[in-house]
């Protein structure tokens, strides 16, 4: 089943459409005042229609009931104030290649030089006498003086009761689009079009359910605490007071997360009342006698997601689509293992699709070791090696594996358009942060409905688990195997290499493994950021005569096997790597990880990376050298420093850095939302989540 394109619409849904909200659909041309060059600036923002007009969310506002004198203007703190241009000129230097534009604005108290270098079209937007609003830092207050600041110039002759003595929005612009024209547009647009936005869910009541159970209006709103959808807008551009514009956001951030949660349920629903679950339980003849040759005993929150599983897969009425979630070390892969062998148990096949080349050749060795005596055949398939028997179906380029409960292992290969798994029961897919929503779904309709059970090391946010993987049901593996040692985190500066070669030394000496991550393959010229292909001799030299190996992603495929191979086999003492190695290295003997340019690395891919050590008996050691100058920089450090929680990391890491970087928008698979903000607005993504499943629960259509 395709899974729809999730868009949020401007401002109706188009069950709800009707003549009045077809209005806000028309072009921004057809607005009084909007030519062609200002339809083409408009465009460059993505505002096309009224509706993505109304939509277009200031930057930020500006108090102008309260400004403050030149005068008053503090060093480096941002400030509003106005003044008459009293001089302006541009000055050229270096034959005419450099320039820099200014204006001194006199308010009476001091003047205020005002400079934009290099930029000198600015100058045919000033005219002495001009009465202008400034918003910047001062970077000097002899004279006093602010480098690129946002200006306005106070026309005379026009209503200026949204430009002044009112909270004025500030919205992002293009070149050549000024900012009191863009605010005049908009208030005009807003009196003509308000009566036109409708509630796009009436069935819903978003308006009531907007406002939590004992909440009380915010101290200092303007407007009420239950707006529609229509007074929040107006709120959005012209509030009456500065609280008012979180009111406003909040309220068009639910209506993104309601339209976001239909498209996910939905989807939900539609499978299940369309899909009937293959029947994958299994009867226990591989189970048992696989747990039995494992030599440890399953955890508590093993054993209980294993219940949840076997559960999802006899149950026959609906394909098991399931989120497992567990930290680093926490014993996902013979969960997995167990779940594959309910389904080749049925006689059904099971593929397992992995993101990288070194983790699919790494479960293709673990699962032969277990799989093999039980004699269940295992398959690889990868871009550089195949070992299943590929049969061409008669056309150019397609093939289908046939295979009799057998399990294929593979990384994008899998997906390849043509390539078809026939009697498919089950879909694993490992690391699913590595992959997007797409590839997920372009594997499970290889088969007919098969079980879907998705796996990350990379614990998700309640927000991300509620938006990303809501159409899935989450099961956790909360708990560590018992026996393993502590792993300890220490943040060192570089000075420090010294004591830190030579305590890796003395853990080679105990008869320990190490590794050493650089975040380069090759020298880019990045002061301070080291290579990994410059710094193999120098560490060969460093940790002599302990043998060195090098793995990176350009090298060949043989290459990185071979290096693996001699790793774990402990002829290699010290793997010099990349980030290649953040999933799915599973080297019990290693016990020291040292990371340098930490700050280069992600949070959530430091905690992974911490992840290929504290896999054994013995106390593990991460090591991170940084040169960590900016404030997230050390604030990620500190977090690695103070916790092994890749839950708690995680919940860091979407605050830090947010859902567009931490997934980036085409990975995930999420929308691009103008008002909700994933990594702050838990609560209204629960409420919107809870307002849409109790609509399809009283829907006939899905009832």
């Amino acid at each position: 089943m395709s899974p729809p394109k999730i868009k949020i619409s401007p401002l109706a849904t188009p069950a709800c459409e009707t003549e009045a909200t077809a209005a806000l659909r028309r072009p921004v041309s057809s607005l009084w005042g909007v030519g062609s060059e200002r339809a083409a600036q408009l465009a460059r923002l993505e505002l096309f229609t009224v509706g993505d007009l109304l939509l277009h969310r200031p930057r930020r506002y500006e108090d102008r009931r309260h400004f403050l004198a030149i005068k008053e203007l503090q060093l480096g703190v941002a400030a509003t104030t106005r003044g008459k241009i009293v001089a302006l000129g541009l000055k050229r230097y270096r034959g005419g290649q450099k320039s820099v534009f200014e204006i001194i604005l006199d308010d009476g108290t001091t003047r205020l030089h005002c400079r934009w270098w290099n930029l000198p079209f600015m100058e045919k937007y000033f005219a002495v006498g001009d009465d202008v609003f400034v918003f910047g830092k001062p970077i000097s207050l002899k004279p006093r003086t602010i480098d690129h600041p946002e200006t306005e110039v106070m026309e005379g002759g026009e209503d200026s009761s949204i430009h002044i003595n009112c909270i004025a929005p500030i919205y992002p612009l293009t070149e050549g689009l000024p900012q009191r024209w863009l605010r005049s547009l908009i208030w005009r647009t807003l009196a003509k079009y308000e009566a036109n936005i409708v509630e796009p869910w009436t069935e819903l009541n978003v308006a009531a359910a907007f406002k939590l159970r004992g909440q009380t209006q915010p101290e200092g709103c303007g407007y009420d605490a239950q707006p529609t959808r229509a007074k929040a807008i107006h709120m959005l551009h012209f509030p009456q007071e500065l609280n008012d514009t979180e009111v406003a956001r909040r309220r068009l951030a639910l209506d993104e997360f309601i339209e976001l949660q239909l498209a996910i349920q939905t989807r939900r629903k539609n499978l299940q009342a369309n899909a009937r679950g293959l029947p994958c339980g299994g009867d226990n003849r591989l189970i048992k006698p696989f747990l039995k040759q494992l030599g440890f005993g399953l955890t508590t929150a093993q054993t209980k997601v294993l219940r949840e599983l076997r559960k999802d897969m006899s149950a026959g009425v609906q394909p098991m689509r399931r989120l497992l979630q567990g930290d680093v070390g926490s014993g996902k892969t013979v969960v997995a293992a167990c779940c594959a062998l309910m389904a080749l148990e049925s006689g059904f096949n099971v593929a397992l699709m992995a993101p990288t080349e070194i983790l699919a050749e790494q479960h293709y060795q673990n699962f032969r070791r277990w799989f093999e005596p039980l004699g269940v055949r295992v398959e690889l398939q990868t871009g550089n090696k195949k070992t299943s028997n590929i049969q061409s179906d008669g056309t150019h380029h397609a093939s289908r594996i046939t295979l009799h409960a057998s399990l294929l292992i593979g990384t994008h290969a899998l997906i390849e358009s043509g390539f078809s798994i026939d009697n498919l029961g089950l879909v694993i897919i490992d690391e699913q942060h590595k992959f997007g929503v797409t590839q997920r779904e372009q594997l499970v309709r290889k088969g007919r409905y098969p079980h879907l059970l998705v796996m990350t090391a990379t614990p998700i946010p309640r927000t991300l688990g509620l938006t990303l993987y809501g159409d899935l049901d989450v099961s956790v593996i909360d708990e560590l195997p018992p026996g393993r040692g502590r792993i300890k985190t220490f943040v060192r500066a570089a000075d420090k290499l010294p004591k830190v070669w030579a305590f890796i030394r003395e853990k080679l000496g105990e008869g320990r493994q190490a590794y050493v991550v650089y975040p380069r393959v090759e020298d880019t010229g990045r002061l301070g950021v080291k290579a990994v292909t410059l710094e193999l001799e120098k560490l060969q030299k460093e940790l002599s005569p302990y043998p060195v190996g090098m793995v990176h992603g350009r090298l060949k495929v043989q290459e990185k096997e071979r290096v693996m191979a001699d790793f774990r086999a402990d002829k290699i003492k010290v793997l010099l790597a990349t980030s290649v190695i953040e999933v799915g290295v599973d080297v019990s003997n290693a016990t020291v990880m040292l990371i340098e340019s930490a700050e280069q690395f992600g949070l959530a891919q430091l905690h992974q990376l911490r992840g290929r050590i504290g896999r054994g008996a013995h106390d593990s050691y991460c090591i991170l050298v940084a040169a960590a100058k900016t404030d997230d920089a050390k604030e990620r450090l500190r977090v690695l420093e103070e916790t092994i929680d890749g839950f708690q990391i995680a919940e860091e890491d979407l605050k830090l850095r947010g859902p567009g970087e931490l997934l980036g928008q085409q990975q995930s698979g999420l929308p691009r939302f103008r008002f909700g903000d994933l990594a702050g607005d838990r609560e209204l993504i629960e409420r919107a989540r809870n307002l849409v499943a109790e609509h399809l629960n009283r829907s006939k259509k899905f009832g």
